[in-house]
Formats: structure tokens, C-alpha cells, sequence
């Protein structure tokens, strides 16, 4: 079940496959995240993705960091995928090639920022429990054309908070953004959500990638609503977490925790 040498597979590892499955490409910090392996050294969680991939078990390939050096990435191969039992969506990347500009990868790792922290990071407040994740491989209905980058939930006593993910790496339109907003406020007022998810409120978290993108995109769904919208940057939730209080409504400047 390995590649070019015997490697033993570890529960540590099966996460990770399984993680992949559903978030197709992960840095190695989120690696490490989901493998448990966070607080462990750099050193010894390099090496261990190296043992798999030189297994035959992860694929790996590179992207620039803005620090002009180079930053390794990992996806599933079909020996990883059949052992967690997951079907094989291989990203057609050369292996060990370095990405000058990969638009849809940068934006799967702005959206597995979010994936990984909500589902294998413990919530830092109390009696809150992460229920699942969803992603969207086609649009949620008919009659509302949209897309989400993905969504979860998280249970708490007195009721389940519903909350859809956009990623916004400034290459959307303001009238791409006009539209979104148009389809989750019809999402809300019509009715759909409630028949889709068997629950009745969401906020849609957006995070971009930087302050003044934040402004922009912010500044057009507040002229349709000040409602369900919540904002924050890739920096402050990698730095801070998700759950820090560095959230902003479509009005007002208060900075908000998500729970």
C-alpha cells in the first residue's frame, strides 16, 4: 500500500489523507494542524511529509511566499486516496514543479485557512462544538445560482450557528459582489436556506486579502444590507484565529469576535 518503499501509515497520517479528500491541497502548517503535529518541530514535520511523499503517498509541488522563497504544498495520490477510501481528484500539477501563479490553488488555500482551523482546531470558547463542513462542487438550487466557497456549522446550547465561507482574492468584480449579496439575501428571504439546510439564519463570512480589499468589498454589500455579512483578512485569521475579535459588520467599526 506504498509506493517505492514499505512506510507504515499512521492515524496521524489518515487524517491528513482524509483532510485532503475534502480540502484538495494543503501547506504545511495546515498539515500539521490536522496531523496534530502543530506544536511539534519544523524539522520533524517536514520529515514526515517527506517519508509519504517519497512513499508515494503525497504528491508534492511549490508556490512563491511573498518573502521570495518557496513554500511546499501536498495533495492526495491514488494509493493515499484508497486508503482512506476517498475518490482520487487529482490536481494535474507537476510534481515538484514550482507555481508562478496558480489562481485556483492560492484560492483553495484561502478557503482550507478557514476549513482547518474551524474543524481540527478546538474552539477557544466554551460548550461551542464544530458540527461539519460543506463544500459545493455545483450551485446550492436552481432558483438561486450561487456557489459558496464552503460552509459549516457550530453547535452551542441554545442553538446551531450556520455560517457560509467566500474567499475573495481581489480578482472579483464589485458587480460580481453585487450579484453574490443580491443571491444570499434571496437565499435568506425566500425561504430556500430554511427548506435547503433545515435551519433558519446564516452569516456569510468573508475574508479577503488585504485591508484595502476589505474596504472595497465591504463598502458594496453595505449598500444592500448591513445584515449576515461578516469581514475580516487572511492575515488576521491565520495570525489571531478565527474566533479573535477582528470582525466587521458591513456598518460600523467595531471589532467583533465571531462568537
Amino acid at each position: 500500500m506504498t509506493g517505492n518503499r514499505a512506510q507504515v501509515i499512521t492515524e496521524a497520517d489518515r487524517r491528513l489523507f482524509q483532510a485532503l479528500s475534502e480540502a484538495r491541497v494543503l501547506d504545511r502548517v495546515q498539515a500539521s494542524e490536522v496531523t496534530g503535529r502543530r506544536e511539534v518541530s519544523v524539522s520533524t514535520s517536514n520529515a514526515r511529509l517527506l517519508k509519504l511523499t517519497r512513499a508515494g503517498l503525497l504528491r508534492r509541488f511549490f508556490t512563491a511566499t511573498e518573502e521570495g522563497g518557496l513554500k511546499a504544498l501536498y495533495t492526495l495520490t491514488a494509493t493515499s486516496a484508497a486508503a482512506v477510501g476517498a475518490a482520487y481528484r487529482p490536481l494535474q500539477r507537476k510534481s515538484d514543479s514550482v507555481l508562478t501563479s496558480d489562481p485556483f490553488v492560492l484560492h483553495q488555500l484561502g478557503i482550507n485557512s478557514i476549513y482547518v482551523q474551524v474543524k481540527y482546531r478546538p474552539v477557544p470558547v466554551k460548550d461551542v462544538h464544530f458540527v461539519g463542513w460543506l463544500s459545493f462542487p455545483e450551485v446550492l438550487c436552481n432558483a438561486i445560482p450561487l456557489i459558496p466557497d464552503g460552509y459549516f456549522e457550530l453547535q452551542v446550547p441554545a442553538e446551531t450557528y450556520s455560517m457560509f465561507c467566500e474567499v475573495d482574492r481581489g480578482t472579483e468584480s464589485q458587480k460580481i459582489w453585487t450579484k453574490k449579496t443580491e443571491l444570499y439575501l434571496q437565499l435568506a428571504a425566500t425561504g430556500e436556506f430554511t427548506r435547503l439546510f433545515n435551519r433558519n439564519r446564516f452569516r456569510v463570512l468573508v475574508v479577503v486579502e488585504t485591508a484595502r480589499r476589505l474596504l472595497e468589498v465591504r463598502k458594496t454589500i453595505a449598500q444592500r444590507t448591513a445584515k449576515i455579512f461578516w469581514f475580516a483578512t487572511l492575515n488576521d485569521i491565520n495570525r489571531d484565529g478565527l474566533f479573535a475579535a477582528h470582525w466587521l459588520r458591513p456598518v460600523g467599526d467595531n471589532r467583533l469576535s465571531l462568537l
